[in-house]
């Protein structure tokens, strides 16, 4: 398989942090890391967007989707508001994630820590053509439950 070039601009910071890696051979995400310049907590309930210190550059036709991270979903309940999250490739700003506390009790978020996971994924771009019928299939209208339990 071969990588796709993304190019990475670290963030002026006090405290800089890691860029994105991924953390075993077979990782499809990268982990994302906080760049904080003091912690911060989330009460339950509470969503907060948290800088990464990080700006890229996506190529065309490509896009990077920001993921939450498993062990922090079941340990202490953290997910992302608009999960997946998506940089298009035109975007040059700071990554953000929007973290969401689940959980019932607070927590705090340190600097350097991972907070999320980012894929990048290969898009295609739709061309619309108006109808004034679509083909049927068996299924039609059947949504929700449709199918049964």
């Amino acid at each position: 398989m071969e990588p796709v070039k993304i190019h990475i601009r670290r963030l002026k910071r006090k405290h800089p942090v890691s860029l994105p890696q991924y953390m075993t051979e077979g990782s499809s995400g990268m982990d994302l890391f906080a760049s904080l310049d003091e912690e911060v907590t989330l009460l339950p309930g509470e969503r907060r967007l948290i800088p990464t210190g990080i700006s890229v550059a996506i190529p065309e036709g490509f896009e990077g989707q920001i993921r939450p991270r498993s062990g922090w979903a079941i340990q202490k309940g953290i997910g992302l508001v608009n999960s997946p999250g998506t940089i298009d490739s035109d975007y040059r700003g700071e990554v953000g994630v929007i973290l969401i506390n689940f959980g019932k009790e607070p927590v705090t978020i340190h600097n350097g820590e991972r907070i999320a996971q980012m894929v990048i994924s290969r898009v295609f771009r739709s061309l619309l053509i108006e109808v004034d019928e679509l083909p049927s299939t068996d299924r039609q209208g059947g949504g929700f439950g449709h199918t049964g339990i």
